[in-house]
Parts: C-alpha cells; structure tokens; sequence
C-alpha cells in the first residue's frame, strides 16, 4: 500500500519524503493549505489533534511528527535502500544522539530566524531584529561543535550518512534563502558535509519539486 504524506510544502515534511526515497518506499503526497485552515478541518484534526504537519497514513497506522516519522521508516524498511541507522549498536547511538542534538540545539535557532526573516517577509510584518542576532549567535555556536565533530568524520554520526544528517536538509536550505549561508561557508569541514548531503539525489528530487514553502 502507498504511504499518504500529508503536508508536503512544508520543510518539516521534507525530512520524511526524503528519508523515503532514501528507503525506496512508494509514497504519494496530500497538500495541506495551512493558511486557508486546513490543518483545523476536524477530518485532519482526527489524524493530527495538533493541526500540525507532516502526517503519515500507511495502511490503517497513522504517524506525526517527522522525526518520529523518519526513525519509523528507517526501522521499518532497514534491510531496503539506504541504512540511515549504523550496522551497529553504537553506530545507533550516534545517530540518535546527533538526531538530538538537530532537534534540540540546531533546529531551534535556525527556526526562529526562518520565522522572523521568511516568514516576517511574508507575512509583511516587522521583524525583531534582536531574536535574529541572539539566534544567529546560538546557531553560530552549534556550528562550531559541529565544525569540530566533522573534522573527524565525515558525516555527523560517523562515516555514513545517516538520519542525523538528513534531518538538517530541509531547513539548512532555508539559510540561501535568508541570505545567512555564510554561517555554513566559513566553516570547511561544514561546508564540506553540506555540500555532500545537499547534492544527495533524495534530496535533489525533494528540493526541486513543486511544493514550495516561502518562495
């Protein structure tokens, strides 16, 4: 059965429709308009009681959440494409330690500059020119460590790409877009990792369809 993800203009959702093209997993995509409210009709609201994408349906199993969305597949279809988890136990470890790191250090810096760059610019509404300079500081500092981390290795979680690096993809994008890819550029061995993953053919695919966010 075609896996249904719900969502998919959204960066978030990114993150699961290349993990599954990493694990060769058939999938179709079901657009949710969020300015239009969508996310609130009660029939998605019985998927997602949140109103937040992406959503999986997969047969009768309904999952939300990307990152959860993206440890199920790689568990699931482990044996099928690209091994995202390590061949060994600590392998996994890593990747779930480096997936921590994403979610709880880098991911929350670079949100809120998409949300006051992108989104204010969209929206037309001022941004607060404090929170981008504290938030580009923070996300500074976590790209050190990681300058660090990846002069010893070539990927996040070791010598593999994993899911650690891959959930970085869709909103490391976002930096081009806000004019702030020097963050990424000064830094060799970063620049080098994210010229590695960004030129993935997953995430080429994803990258350049006709789901667009913010443009």
């Amino acid at each position: 059965m075609v896996v249904k993800v719900y969502g998919p203009d959204f960066a978030s959702a990114k993150r699961v429709l290349v993990c599954l093209i990493e694990k060769e997993v058939e999938f179709e995509t079901v657009p949710i308009d969020i300015i239009k409210g969508q996310n609130k009709d009660p029939d998605f609201l019985n998927l997602q009681p949140f109103g937040v994408v992406p959503v999986i349906q997969d047969g009768d199993y309904t999952l939300f959440e990307s990152r959860a969305i993206i440890r199920y597949y790689a568990e699931k279809y482990k044996s099928q494409g690209t091994d995202l988890l390590g061949k060994s136990i600590e392998e996994r470890g890593a990747v779930e330690q480096w997936l921590e790191v994403e979610a709880q250090n880098y991911h929350p810096a670079i949100d809120n500059l998409v949300i006051e760059i992108l989104f204010a610019r969209k929206k037309g509404t001022p941004s607060d020119a404090k929170v981008i300079e504290e938030s580009e500081k923070k996300l500074g500092n976590v790209l050190d460590i990681y300058e660090e981390r990846l002069s010893k290795s070539k990927y996040l979680a070791g010598d593999f790409f994993s899911l650690a690096d891959l959930s970085h993809l869709p909103f490391t994008k976002y930096l081009a877009d806000m004019g702030k890819m020097y963050l990424i550029e000064e830094r060799k061995h970063v620049k080098a990792w994210w010229d590695d993953i960004s030129n993935r053919p997953s995430w080429k695919k994803v990258s350049s369809s006709r789901w667009p966010l913010l443009e």
